[in-house]
């Protein structure tokens, strides 16, 4: 809370991480999607940023879930920056497989997302996500 006359310094971010471990099953990825809404308003994202952060993890988790080996768990570690959210979500699946980067999801995903990456590492299907805050 500023008092009238005095400069409020700027809030700093110290790099953290934040990691969620849930069942790779739908029904959990609503707790993903809180986390990142949350982490993106601790970055001072604006509304619209932290509901376009919320679909690109929504979007990242579906397409994790395609392939997911069942009663294996979900991963999703966030890791926040000065003025960035990174989000790395990863399965395990039986034989994971790249999704097509022309599809409907992939689409979405990099629309909404900073720079966008996935990669198989070895038995886990990984999807690595970064949405940084627009300053005016």
């Amino acid at each position: 809370m500023a008092i009238e006359g005095q400069v409020q310094a700027p809030r700093v971010i110290e790099r953290a991480e934040v990691v969620l471990t849930v069942p790779a099953e739908s029904v959990y990825v609503s707790v993903i999607r809180t986390a990142a809404a949350g982490l993106g308003a601790r970055l001072d994202f604006t509304l619209d940023d932290i509901e376009d952060l919320r679909i690109a993890v929504d979007e990242a988790c579906a397409l994790l879930l395609r392939q997911a080996r069942a009663g294996s768990p979900l991963t999703v570690s966030f890791t926040l920056g000065e003025r960035a959210l990174r989000v790395r979500a990863a399965a395990t699946c039986d034989s994971p497989t790249l999704p097509a980067r022309d599809g409907f999801s992939w689409t979405v995903l990099a629309a909404l997302t900073t720079t966008l990456a996935m990669e198989v590492d070895g038995s886990d299907l990984v999807i690595t996500l970064d949405r940084a805050r627009e300053d005016s």
